[in-house]
């Protein structure tokens, strides 16, 4: 909400919000957006599209919010607002598709997780990249994912990628760095799913030159910054396999 606020957007501005999947870093935003809303007495729902999931997720963030509308600003003769009608929750699954404002958006299931065939997890759980499809631009966006053909098929042609990358070797280093104490168990188990569900340079290069995109935007980065001679090495990866304009954007680049 700071970063909108930065772009002069205010939360009543925003009317609907789509979620990769449920992953804390994905929707740790939402609680200050609800939050925000509910201060400031929206005329309509936030409409909220994501996976299966969501909507428990949702109901969660609700509940936590009871004693803040409750108490309100502790003024006499203050309204209250009814939480129930702050929100209004649509799921979607692989090939979900609809119509949004104008916008036709469509979801595909990802590579970001990879269950035993044997939890029931994968019946559970999805995590989705969506297309807009807006008058005169296409827009991908990849959420997290792995290596994926489904992506690649929904990314085809379009006129934006927006694509996470991660440099798996920086990123393991610096979380056993930061949390020496994590058993080594959680640590091998985060490795794989960091090296076989995130994206690394060349793979985002590849998936750019078989969708035929006609542009690349990396989002959700973790690896070398800009002021660090490293960072220049994933733009050179990439570029050994997609031909096309790619940026390793900062918040608030606009494009």
């Amino acid at each position: 909400m700071g970063r909108l606020a930065a772009l002069g957007i205010p939360a009543a501005r925003v009317d609907a919000v789509f979620i990769s999947h449920l992953h804390w870093d994905h929707t740790g935003g939402l609680a200050a957006l609800l939050g925000l809303r509910a201060q400031t007495n929206p005329q309509v729902p936030l409409a909220i599209y994501g996976p299966p999931g969501t909507a428990e997720m949702v109901k969660g963030l609700l509940a936590s919010m009871k004693p803040g509308a409750a108490s309100g600003y502790g003024v006499p003769g203050e309204g209250t607002i009814d939480l129930d009608k702050l929100t209004s929750v649509t799921e979607l699954r692989d090939r979900a598709s609809l119509a949004y404002r104008g916008v036709k958006v469509s979801a595909r299931n990802n590579t970001h997780y990879s269950f035993a065939p044997e939890s029931g997890l994968a019946e559970r759980f999805e995590a989705l990249s969506f297309r807009f499809d807006l008058p005169g631009r296409s827009i991908v966006y990849t959420g997290d994912t792995g290596p994926s053909s489904a992506v690649e098929e929904l990314a085809a042609g379009a006129d934006l990628l927006v694509a996470e990358m991660m440099d798996v070797e920086d990123t393991v280093a610096r979380t056993r760095s930061f949390n020496p104490d994590m058993p080594d168990s959680r640590s091998l188990a985060m490795e794989k799913h960091l090296r076989e569900h995130h994206l690394l340079p060349a793979d985002v290069g590849q998936m750019a030159a078989r969708a035929k995109v006609k542009g690349v935007v990396v989002t959700h980065f973790a690896g070398h910054e800009r002021d660090d001679p490293a960072h220049f090495e994933y733009l050179r990866q990439i570029a050994a396999h997609y031909a096309g304009p790619v940026v390793i954007a900062n918040d608030l680049d606009v494009f």
